[in-house]
């Protein structure tokens, strides 16, 4: 059995031979409700707001929210059917999960596809959307193209977070596995398997016709996930709250920030050309440790470091993101805050509903124009619609037409 007790901050049990109650932590939907507006954000073309998102300012952005939440969400969700159920009923509740996760890949594929090429087909615009998503292998050679969009050897880049996240929750039942060895060796197959991902020699191909591999290496992110996934179960401890962690974590932040990311370079050169000259220097050498598609080294530890903040920010159980008082403020948070929370419990739904949405959105802004108020109407329309699909998706999930006793 796992050594470590699971009773935490996070994991809030009583023995490590009992299964966790599924209570879910307000800050975990929370938190993973607003990486859902900044991917949509960022994944509209050509959006003037994406120049303001973390990524702009960091090592790290909302996909380490996305994965790291969704460590922590599988924890409740699959890891409690392990213990409660036995290794193979728990390993036949993530394949239920795998199947689910793989056929809305396809799915979105397909709804992408068909609207980029019903976009050409119109033939009210002049660019060609079909080749702004690089789908013209697709349907200039479609056969080979759709074994491969099956087999998940054909990815590509605007289609490559969902195929990541399955082969991490594939590895769910080997990580269960060695829990009964014990907590250090899951951490030492965890750690040895992202090393091993950073030589390159784990890359997995994405288009049959190059050499590219996949964007996000799922050998390297499940480091990531698995870290999620552990302080939800309570294998590792909730961290204290400490000035000095507090301090260290913003320094680290603050001090990264010119080297996470070119917009701090357009501060720097106003202030100190010479300085913003010196760090361009040095930039290239963290390339490898800030590496997106293997998950270099800083890009962990500035996640760590935000998501620490903002653990502590939150406060214990989350109590600092419910509104006290009875004023108009406190009503304006509750709102938000319950509007975030529920984005967040159907992250999937939204994260797909998102990816469709935002190329629509893209299209709308090219015929709009990108104004001020036309990037503003057209954020606050996408935004309007996956707050829609959460609740709508929650309606379903409630299965309302069952009588209730």
């Amino acid at each position: 059995m796992a050594t470590a007790s699971p009773a935490s901050d996070f994991a809030p049990v009583a023995a490590s031979t009992a299964a966790p109650a599924r209570v879910r932590d307000p800050r975990l939907d929370f938190y993973r409700g607003i990486a859902m507006f900044i991917i949509l954000i960022a994944h509209i073309p050509n959006d003037p707001w994406a120049k303001w998102i973390p990524a702009r300012f960091g090592f790290s952005d909302a996909t380490e929210i996305f994965v790291f939440c969704s460590g922590m969400a599988s924890a409740i969700a699959f890891g409690g059917a392990f213990l409660r159920k036995g290794w193979w009923m728990g390993t036949a509740r993530v394949a239920f999960r795998i199947w689910q996760v793989y056929w809305a890949h396809i799915g979105l594929f397909f709804f992408v596809a068909m609207t980029m090429a019903a976009l050409d087909q119109s033939g009210l615009f002049e660019k060609t959307y079909i080749s702004s998503l690089n789908l013209q292998h697709f349907f200039n050679d479609p056969a080979p193209q759709i074994v491969g969009l099956f087999t998940l050897t054909y990815v590509p880049n605007y289609f490559d977070i969902l195929p990541m996240y399955l082969v991490v929750l594939a590895m769910m039942p080997l990580v269960m596995g060695l829990s009964r060895i014990g907590f250090w060796a899951v951490a030492l197959a965890s750690i040895t398997l992202w090393l091993v991902a950073q030589t390159d020699v784990l890359d997995l191909p994405a288009e049959p016709w190059s050499d590219r591999q996949w964007f996000f290496n799922p050998f390297g992110w499940q480091l990531l996930f698995f870290t999620g996934f552990a302080f939800m179960r309570g294998w590792i401890p909730a961290p204290p709250v400490s000035k000095a962690l507090i301090w260290a974590a913003a320094l680290f932040l603050i001090l990264s920030m010119p080297f996470g990311s070119w917009k701090v370079f357009s501060w720097i050169n106003a202030a100190a050309p010479d300085l913003a000259e010196e760090i361009r220097k040095v930039w290239p050498i963290t390339k490898e440790f800030r590496d997106k598609t293997d998950f270099g080294l800083f890009r962990y530890l500035h996640f760590l470091s935000l998501a620490y903040l903002g653990w502590v920010v939150a406060g214990e159980h989350g109590h600092r993101l419910i509104a006290t008082g009875h004023g108009a403020a406190a009503k304006v948070w509750q709102f938000l805050l319950t509007v975030i929370t529920k984005v967040g419990q159907q992250s999937l739904v939204v994260f797909v509903f998102s990816m469709a949405a935002a190329r629509l959105i893209g299209v709308g802004l090219d015929l709009s124009g990108r104004d001020v108020a036309s990037v503003f109407i057209a954020n606050m329309i996408g935004f309007a619609m996956i707050i829609g699909v959460a609740y709508m998706a929650a309606w379903f999930k409630s299965q309302p037409w069952k009588a209730k006793k």
